[in-house]
């Protein structure tokens, strides 16, 4: 009988780099049927946040960590994806890390802060598989509407995701993609 695991918290996840959630934004659960089709084709899925976003923008992306934190087993990062063709900023994300379940190399090339993820993962074969939890419409708030260069109140989606390592929870996920032009 395999344990069932929660979801990731959106909360918590938040709460380790906003002090006031409003800064991040106004959240609320919507269904993939209420979300406009972009939004929908790269959140709405159980693949690696990195390929997608890679594909439906035809170019690779960097990662740009804008804060983390480490507290011996769980290393957290609030992130940027942006395009290496322009610096465009396609994807935020905030990702906690369960280190007991990755191998040491994999830890040090994630905390080396130059590679996204989901690319060190499939460049390590790490056995992974993605499980969507939750997707999200998201009323941006003064912090994500500046990492994204939007007016605040904007509306975006996202998603809350695990990424099992070797059959482990080693992965918690929020996702927010930038609006489509």
């Amino acid at each position: 009988m395999t344990q069932q695991i929660p979801a990731p918290d959106l909360e918590t996840l938040l709460s380790l780099f906003y002090q006031d959630i409003a800064q991040f934004g106004t959240i609320a659960a919507t269904p993939a049927d209420a979300m406009p089709a972009v939004a929908r084709k790269l959140l709405d899925h159980e693949h690696h946040m990195t390929v997608t976003v890679e594909d439906y923008h035809n170019c690779e992306v960097d990662v740009q960590v804008l804060e983390t934190l480490f507290d011996g087993q769980a290393y957290s990062r609030k992130i940027l994806l942006t395009k290496q063709t322009d610096s465009t900023v396609v994807q935020f994300g905030i990702v906690r890390l369960h280190f007991e379940f990755l191998a040491t190399h994999v830890q040090q090339e994630i905390m080396a802060e130059e590679t996204p993820l989901g690319r060190i993962l499939i460049n390590h074969n790490v056995l992974r598989r993605v499980e969507l939890s939750q997707l999200w419409k998201i009323q941006v708030g003064q912090d994500l509407a500046e990492l994204f260069r939007i007016t605040p109140d904007t509306i975006v989606y996202g998603r809350t995701a695990w990424i099992y390592c070797n059959g482990e929870p080693a992965i918690e996920l929020l996702e927010v993609v930038t609006p489509a032009p």
